[in-house]
């Protein structure tokens, strides 16, 4: 499935090309389940630049599972047969199979279904990268987390939820409430409806927290750093209302010396060792039933299209997974 022109849905087609071997540090792995993102909707609009200088046709997708088939040169980690796991460019995972740096695949553990690994394993790397690496959250602590109703934010929930954390939800509306409620959230407000920063205030005896995850930017910036107590850490990793806006640092000396980061999961799982402990620690979570990730909605790769069709609606629950 690739594009020849940025575009809407319709650009993904259907293309035939010949398979080559593995190249060194490769393995050619033949697909069992496709993770589908709103990344992969950014890509295929053309709004990221880089992408413009990618030979064309392109394929996109960066999220899949599947089995080893060959192995290429100077690889040691994997044998033909392995089950295997991904999250990260080169793009291609729409794709039957294809060739991938054996340095940043996983091993999948046995008991865990390839289509909720692929719905799974971006979010949950992303998730244990924030609340496990950038900041490390301990019992007991309190946390505010924006977009608790999203992929991330559900899987957040219950992960912080099962570290003991005191979890407060943002969500963009009253919809959402319940859903984030169900997965972990001690409290949940929406924005643009409560005075959510006055609200975290109180349920924190005025002290604040010690960290807000923010994937939001602009619009919840100003709220966000009102949520923080002294010491405190704003911790972004995306903007999808917008950037934030120019700031003097002296803001954070003035506000109780606070921290902030903005954070690439990929910065915190460059090196294979990495990768493969942010990989151990969400399957073990998973296998032990602490992240309970719904059944994802499945499609024929055929059907990319009409994927994201639905995810660009915003009316789907739960995440969606390309079946070759």
């Amino acid at each position: 499935m690739a594009l020849s022109r940025f575009g809407g849905p319709e650009v993904l087609e259907m293309r035939t090309v010949p398979e080559v071997a593995p190249g060194p540090g490769e393995i050619c792995i033949r697909h069992s389940a496709i993770g589908v993102n709103f990344t992969d909707v950014h890509g295929r609009r053309g709004d990221y630049r880089d992408l413009h200088d990618l030979p064309k046709p392109l394929v996109l997708g960066m999220e899949a599972v599947g089995v080893v088939e060959a192995i290429g040169p100077g690889v040691e980690r994997f044998r033909t047969g392995d089950r295997v796991a991904y999250a990260s460019r080169p793009l291609g995972a729409y794709c039957e199979a294809r060739n991938f740096p054996a340095a940043r695949c996983v091993r999948v553990p046995e008991g865990l279904a390839d289509e909720i690994v692929a719905a799974t394993f971006l979010k949950g790397l992303t998730v244990q990268v924030l609340a496990r690496c950038v900041f490390r959250v301990e019992p007991g602590s309190w946390v505010v987390f924006h977009s608790a109703a999203g992929g991330v934010g559900t899987l957040a929930g219950q992960w912080l939820r099962a570290l003991g954390a005191r979890a407060i939800g943002i969500v963009g509306s009253a919809e959402k409430v319940a859903s984030a409620l169900e997965n972990g959230y001690e409290a949940v407000f929406v924005h643009g409806q409560d005075d959510w920063p006055a609200r975290v205030r109180e349920l924190t005896g005025g002290a604040g927290v010690p960290v807000v995850y923010d994937p939001v930017g602009l619009a919840t910036w100003e709220g966000s750093i009102a949520c923080l107590g002294s010491r405190g850490h704003l911790v972004c990793f995306g903007n999808s209302s917008g950037l934030v806006p120019p700031f003097s640092v002296n803001l954070l000396r003035d506000r109780g010396s606070l921290w902030l980061t903005w954070v690439r999961f990929g910065d915190y799982t460059a090196s294979t060792d990495e990768l493969e402990a942010a990989a151990r620690d969400l399957f073990d979570a998973l296998g032990r039933g602490l992240l309970r990730p719904r059944p994802p909605r499945t499609l024929p790769l055929a059907q990319a299209a009409q994927a994201h069709r639905l995810l660009e609606s915003r009316k789907t629950t739960g995440a969606l997974v390309l079946i070759p």
